[in-house]
């Protein structure tokens, strides 16, 4: 077995520092234990991509830490450890791996691993949200909120016990199911908590998944990545654009009540998270100036449609997935209509020769 070569690779380095505002905000919220989520995701894709890349003679990249840090950003805060692997690993091995290693996979394996863990464990992936911290230092010194009744001190001020909260919800389940509306405020800085009533249950309001928390901390990693020209505008914006379009259309030309208002739509969920780190992902992406603005469009309205229609409350994961799929066939349409029109001219003259023949 030849020992695989490490490849360094600058532009996924940034990537990393534009995640850095969103795992500093996302420990905030949740506790140190989200850099423990961090740490096992990123060793097992290490570990993962080295084991691979040494028996095939290949290289590992840096790419494999940038995929471990977005899947587990992608998770709940208090998901098991053994889950956090398994996921990562089904990532990188048949997102990635299977088609040969970096640069030549389909699917985003971030998204991939992280929609495995959703089909394969939906009670262990929906039962871990927990309300966020609030108070300074927050979750810096504090390990995390591992069960629903271990309160944090706003809510205990406020006069809720452990015995007050049964089981929790995300802002999109409880607008969804329990009628229930967070404010926007808190959508965007992330500081997202309190107990709800819903029939004779009081329910607690879980914040989501960590990368997703805050609005304002992903907004902060776009502005880096648009400066470094790290990541594509075409890929970043049009998602939003898409999920935007779609909701309005929606709920305000057809009057579908089942589908939140625009702010609500767009700060809520992995929405924000998704077209800033995984749309733009390079490799599963279209090349094509005119393929990513459809690919963006297409994967925000799916977002919007499978939330509306579809079992899938954050619908982000399969959105994605569904575009990486049609991404390629994007580019190839494009090309072949290109093809078509300059072959026209030539055609015209050579029939023209023809003719005056």
């Amino acid at each position: 077995m030849k020992k695989p070569e490490f490849v360094k690779q600058k532009i996924m380095l940034r990537v990393l520092y534009a995640l850095l505002p969103v795992i500093v905000a996302g420990t905030y919220f949740f506790g140190l234990r989200v850099l423990a989520v961090l740490a096992v995701s990123m060793f097992f894709a290490f570990l993962t991509e080295w084991f691979m890349a040494s028996r095939r003679g290949g290289k590992v990249t840096q790419a494999c830490f940038v995929t471990g840090a977005l899947y587990a950003l992608a998770l709940p805060p208090t998901i098991p450890f053994w889950i956090t692997a398994v996921g990562i690993v089904v990532g990188i091995l048949f997102g990635k791996e299977l088609f040969g290693g970096f640069g030549k996979n389909v699917f985003n394996p971030a998204i991939v691993g992280r929609a495995f863990v959703w089909v394969s464990f939906p009670l262990e992936m929906t039962n871990q949200f927990v309300p966020a911290f609030r108070d300074f230092p927050g979750g810096f010194v504090h390990w995390s909120m591992a069960k629903a009744g271990e309160l944090p001190d706003y809510l205990l001020r406020a006069g809720h016990g452990a015995v007050d909260v049964f089981t929790s919800a995300t802002p999109m389940v409880a607008r969804k199911t329990h009628d229930h509306e967070t404010a926007i405020g808190d959508l965007f800085f992330g500081d997202i908590g309190g107990v709800f009533a819903a029939g004779e249950q009081t329910l607690l309001l879980g914040a989501g998944s960590i990368g997703e928390v805050s609005a304002a901390a992903i907004l902060l990693g776009a502005v880096y990545l648009l400066y470094t020209k790290t990541a594509q505008w075409r890929l970043m914006i049009p998602p939003v654009l898409g999920a935007g379009f779609l909701c309005v259309a929606l709920r305000y030309g057809l009057g579908v009540d089942a589908v939140p208002p625009l702010e609500f739509t767009l700060l809520s969920g992995g929405l924000l998270y998704g077209a800033v780190f995984m749309v733009t992902e390079p490799v599963s992406a279209p090349k094509l100036p005119k393929s990513q603005w459809i690919y963006g469009l297409f994967i925000g309205m799916m977002i919007v449609f499978f939330r509306t229609y579809g079992i899938f409350f954050g619908a982000v994961a399969f959105a994605i997935l569904l575009g990486n799929m049609i991404a390629p066939s994007l580019d190839l349409w494009f090309k072949r209509l290109s093809a078509a029109r300059s072959a026209r001219p030539i055609q015209a003259k050579a029939a023209g020769i023809g003719e005056r023949k």
